[in-house]
């Protein structure tokens, strides 16, 4: 099946932006906003980031700090629509927000990272009326825990505020899928919906008639407590991680331990700073601390790497993460998360065997991404929840239907609906529903779609 793409968001007007901060997730912002055709001027206090980012972007850039008044006039926040601070400093990013919400009429959105802010968020976010508080550490300790309970699984993406999940896997050699139609898979599995296959570099979405291939990157959704037995029932081994490795004890590390032990999964962590460490010590009594060199292969297999089940590097450092997986990927059976911050090399990082990998600006970006979305379209046909697959070449969508349109209230086999297009689930009240071509689309419903056109933002898109 051959992939191809429209800009489905070309009829709706674009969206005045204000991002302030330039870093890694302000670039990945920039890019895809600017690509969605929205206008975006750029506030960084480094001119250089400034001069590189208006080069490389047809986008303003103003350099001065966000949080001033007169920067923010400077910048049009009269006009905006939205403003994003996303800063290195938490502090920052709250008072840029707080005050383009009190000079201008628009929605802001904060990134905050620092844990003690974490039990705080909802709190912040209504008492100072920001549309969104995300912290890319936590969100990625979310995905990371998440594959951890399906280890089989080298994604596990969740939709419907956590009542369904996608799932990726890879088909093995002696899998039973190998040579089978969906159609056959489907009469003797329950629950789940085939949403896409990744096959010689490019993208299906598949029919009845589809055969998997070994070696197939398969996705499917099913309910969020089907999960495991999904996966049993398409004969892929499934197994309880018991205890897990991190290496490096920065925020990701503890939103993480603080999630596995509440499973019940007995947490070791390794850090090299001693202050650190005693730190994660108080804030963390169940695991295992340990002050030490998490690079060194020695300490490794002195603390138990060869026999451990789930191994997770989130080092600052992209090199040792990817170091680190490959070490523990041959001396070790052990289920491998590895946490990547940039796309540089991504061509030699996509040729490694690295398993299952998070990426935390990623995730940022796409949280706001589809609030940006939303704002463009009608509110009453919400975005709730927007994932890039396959180096973006796949959304999956999960609209919030708000009111009828020519998408509603017509069986699915009666829409004139586009090609390279799937609705993998209805979550009608809390109950997923994956649909055949009798079930409609209603008023209150959360409806996925998985599609390899871009910029959708309204469940109409979904129509020729």
């Amino acid at each position: 099946m051959g992939i191809f793409s429209k800009d489905a968001s070309s009829e709706v007007k674009p969206l005045h932006i204000i991002i302030v901060g330039c870093g890694k997730v302000g670039h990945t912002l920039i890019a895809q906003l600017s690509k969605e055709g929205n206008d975006i001027t750029i506030i960084d206090e480094s001119d250089q980031k400034i001069s590189d980012i208006t080069n490389q972007y047809d986008v303003m850039g103003i350099v001065g700090n966000g949080a001033s008044y007169s920067v923010q006039k400077e910048a049009g926040i009269d006009d905006t629509d939205l403003l994003i601070a996303v800063t290195d400093s938490d502090e920052l990013n709250l008072l840029c927000c707080t005050i383009a919400t009190r000079i201008g009429k628009c929605s802001a959105i904060a990134r905050v990272r620092n844990p003690e802010y974490s039990t705080e968020i909802n709190y912040l976010r209504d008492r100072l009326g920001l549309a969104m508080i995300i912290n890319p550490e936590m969100e990625a300790s979310m995905e990371v825990a998440r594959i951890l309970y399906l280890p089989s699984a080298l994604e596990v993406n969740s939709f419907a505020h956590g009542e369904a999940q996608m799932i990726k896997f890879k088909v093995k050699e002696d899998s039973k899928l190998v040579g089978s139609a969906v159609y056959n898979i489907a009469k003797e599995t329950k629950n789940l919906l085939f949403t896409t296959v990744f096959r010689d570099g490019q993208v299906i979405i598949p029919n009845g008639n589809f055969i998997f291939n070994a070696g197939d990157m398969v996705s499917f959704v099913t309910s969020r407590h089907n999960g495991k037995n999904a996966l049993k029932s398409l004969g892929v081994p499934t197994t309880n991680v018991r205890d897990c490795m991190i290496i490096g004890g920065g925020k990701a590390a503890f939103y993480l331990a603080q999630q596995l032990i509440h499973e019940n999964i007995s947490v070791k962590i390794i850090e090299r700073d001693i202050h650190r460490c005693e730190e994660l010590s108080e804030l963390l009594p169940n695991a295992i601390i340990i002050n030490g060199d998490g690079t060194n292969a020695d300490l490794l297999k002195e603390e138990g790497i060869e026999n451990i089940d789930s191994f997770v590097p989130l080092t600052g450092i992209d090199e040792e993460n990817i170091l680190l997986t490959l070490h523990a990927k041959q001396v070790s059976d052990a289920k491998v998360v590895t946490k990547i911050n940039r796309f540089a090399f991504q061509d030699v990082i996509n040729t490694l065997d690295l398993g299952s990998v998070v990426y935390p600006r990623i995730i940022t970006s796409e949280a706001i991404i589809a609030y940006a979305r939303a704002k463009r379209a009608s509110m009453d046909s919400n975005i709730e929840t927007l994932y890039h697959m396959y180096n973006d070449t796949v959304e999956a969508i999960e609209f919030r239907i708000g009111k009828p349109s020519a998408a509603t209230g017509t069986p699915l086999k009666d829409l004139k609906l586009r090609g390279h297009l799937m609705v993998s689930f209805i979550n009608r009240n809390g109950r997923i529903i994956f649909p055949t071509g009798e079930d409609t689309i209603e008023v209150g419903d959360t409806v996925m779609i998985v599609t390899t056109h871009t910029g959708f933002s309204d469940i109409v898109d979904i129509l020729a």
